[in-house]
């Protein structure tokens, strides 16, 4: 690519990225810290897609999507999951209109442009089923019709990993869904500290500007897909999740402490996700360090460790450390 274009390229984006900053300024109104949290979700957000949150409970992961929501002037609605939920809970149902002696379609919460799916590993198989189908398809089945899902479209889901009580297996299929699954950690010292400043109210109001509209995301997902990605960067991209596949290739000895490597959804979410991550930074190309950045958080719930990994306390993260360390950077 020659440097005018990149030149364009980069200024396409600097404009373009300009209303993320904004929106990072009015979630700092009440999230506090977390900017690990609010960077991945607008990278969700760019890269259209899925995030799964996991972290103990009062890490403002909840918090931090309504605030996102409301940062954004799109539809947004909370689906709290809970065991006896229902499919027709969350996609609608059919409802008979004596009057007119016809049946009636009641959409459900899933039809906004935001959805927060609070505690999801709380519902049944059936409940995730549903909410698989809008996730993948961005369309739902009521009734034998098809209805399509608002654009755009993102699930942002939260998980408690202490409280197995009550609690499913989130299937593997639909975890694949989610481009991103963040591991949230507890704030520093000093962030607590203002949190304890800001939070110590018995009544908190705040007042959340509407920086972004739906229309402004489509059109900076254009731009995020024009972004340059390098023949060697695509190969470097495509080294990584082959070396989750057979790491012997890259010389590491780790094969038995991998069950299943990551899929070919992997490789587009981990290029789809280092570009949203250059737009965030203003840039109209992605760098390795891109990759680097943003590779836990799309690999972390694709690599299915071994027994022996587990019995050896080997968690997929380690795994990817050790890869990332081990594939040559162009």
């Amino acid at each position: 690519m020659s440097s005018a274009n990149l030149s364009e390229i980069n200024d396409k984006v600097r404009e373009a990225s300009q209303w993320t900053g904004l929106l990072k300024s009015e979630i700092g109104k009440t999230v506090v810290g977390q900017k690990y949290l609010v960077d991945r979700l607008l990278t969700g957000v760019l890269a259209n897609g899925h995030v799964l949150l996991e972290g103990v409970p009062g890490l403002a992961k909840t918090l931090a999507v309504k605030t996102l929501a409301s940062g954004v002037d799109a539809s947004f609605n909370r689906i709290q999951f809970t065991p006896d939920l229902l499919p027709s809970d969350i996609i609608g149902t059919l409802i008979f209109n004596q009057q007119k002696g016809e049946f009636l379609t009641q959409k459900g919460p899933i039809f906004a442009n935001i959805i927060l799916a609070d505690e999801i590993n709380r519902a049944p198989a059936k409940v995730q089923s549903a909410l698989l189908e809008a996730m993948q398809e961005r369309q739902v089945t009521i009734g034998g019709n098809t209805y399509k899902l608002p654009e755009p479209f993102l699930v942002l889901a939260t998980q408690n990993p202490i409280d197995q009580e009550g609690t499913y297996q989130l299937p593997e299929a639909q975890v694949d869904r989610f481009m991103l699954k963040l591991k949230i950690g507890y704030p520093d010292k000093k962030e607590e500290r203002i949190i304890l400043d800001l939070m110590a109210k018995t009544k908190i109001v705040e007042e959340i500007n509407k920086v972004a509209t739906p229309q402004k995301i489509m059109e900076s997902r254009a731009v995020v897909d024009q972004i340059y990605l390098d023949d060697k960067i695509k190969d470097y991209i495509v080294s990584i999740i082959f070396a989750t596949r057979n790491p012997k290739e890259i010389g590491l000895d780790i094969g038995s402490l991998i069950q299943f490597g990551a899929s070919p959804r992997a490789t587009i979410a981990l290029a789809l996700a280092s570009k949203a991550h250059a737009f965030l930074q203003g840039r109209g190309y992605v760098v390795p360090q891109d990759i680097k950045d943003i590779a836990q958080d799309v690999l972390r719930h694709r690599i299915i460790v071994s027994y022996e990994a587990e019995a050896e306390g080997v968690s997929s993260e380690d795994i990817i450390a050790k890869i990332l360390n081990k594939v040559a950077v162009p």
